[in-house]
């Protein structure tokens, strides 16, 4: 884990390829569901993209809402 990430308390480690399967889905289908805002939104950092372990985890546990975030003018 990045120390910048350490240092902020996340635990980022998580990529779409280890989300994926603990989603039971595949990466593309993840893809869309981050772009639908039906899954938790990635931290980004430059060219990587992870997923915090306890966000993923708590969102699980909540029986995976679909309002992780509401994008301006969609209505999907």
């Amino acid at each position: 884990m990045s120390p910048h990430l350490a240092a902020a308390g996340h635990d980022a480690s998580g990529t779409r390829a280890t989300a994926s399967p603990v989603l039971l889905v595949s990466t593309r289908h993840l893809r869309r569901m981050v772009d639908a805002g039906k899954a938790p939104q990635p931290v980004r950092l430059g060219g990587c993209v992870r997923w915090n372990r306890e966000t993923v985890a708590a969102w699980l546990a909540a029986g995976c809402p679909s309002n992780c975030r509401k994008r301006p003018g969609v209505t999907r």
